[in-house]
């Protein structure tokens, strides 16, 4: 961190970031710059989409935290919520083979997601693309998709995403249908004997807090 804040001292760079980093690692850095007066991350590139939200368990509740921008790399799941898979109707090898299949990305639970995904832009009159798109730019106005594409007509599809407006009813189908388990500890900090626990009497009594009036 103190090398980084030479660079931006020195006006080389303006604002730096992170990349594909464990939450710790990145919140220790953070803290570390902030006790030092140096200079901090401002942004957090991770993998993001509706085929990878694990994101959510710890790394976006530290870029919350910290008001990181979050640059969400592989919106379209390098292309499984496109509808390539699932509107075409083809089921071979070829299309399932290398990191998309080695990545879980077209099991078959990954492909009810796309199915999910196509069913909504067909409601909207938009293309899954879209859609999966503007669900990241949906979830906060500091997420940024990282868009890709081999052919013009895919990016320019893709920049078609701030146009789609995805209603509560959408946003709630697509989140239940790709919702991740949380794991420990925040399913267990989630449990209704924990948070009663957390909220009664007996844990002001505990901590010796004044009890309000």
């Amino acid at each position: 961190m103190r090398a980084l804040d030479d660079m931006v001292r020195s006006g080389k760079v303006l604002y730096v970031g992170v990349s594909d980093t464990p939450a710790w690692v990145a919140s220790a850095s953070n803290v570390l710059a902030e006790l030092r007066g140096w200079t901090a991350y401002v942004g957090l590139q991770i993998e993001y989409s509706l085929l990878q939200r694990t994101p959510e368990r710890d790394l976006l509740p530290m870029a919350e935290e910290f008001g990181l921008s979050v640059l969400a790399w592989a919106p379209l799941a390098a292309g499984v919520l496109t509808g390539k898979y699932t509107r075409s109707g083809l089921d071979n090898d070829s299309l399932r083979a290398g990191s998309n299949e080695q990545r879980g990305r077209t099991s078959e639970a990954s492909l009810h997601v796309a199915r999910a995904v196509d069913a909504v832009a067909d409601e909207l009159g938009a293309s899954s693309a879209q859609v999966a798109t503007a669900w990241v730019q949906a979830q906060g106005y500091r997420y940024i998709p990282i868009v890709g594409a081999r052919k013009v007509e895919q990016i320019v599809d893709s920049l078609g995403s701030p146009a789609i407006t995805l209603d509560a009813a959408h946003l709630q189908k697509l989140a239940e249908v790709s919702r991740v388990e949380m794991g420990f500890p925040h399913d267990f900090l989630a449990a209704d004997a924990v948070r009663d626990l957390v909220q009664s009497e007996l844990r002001t009594e505990l901590d010796g807090r004044p009890k309000p009036a």
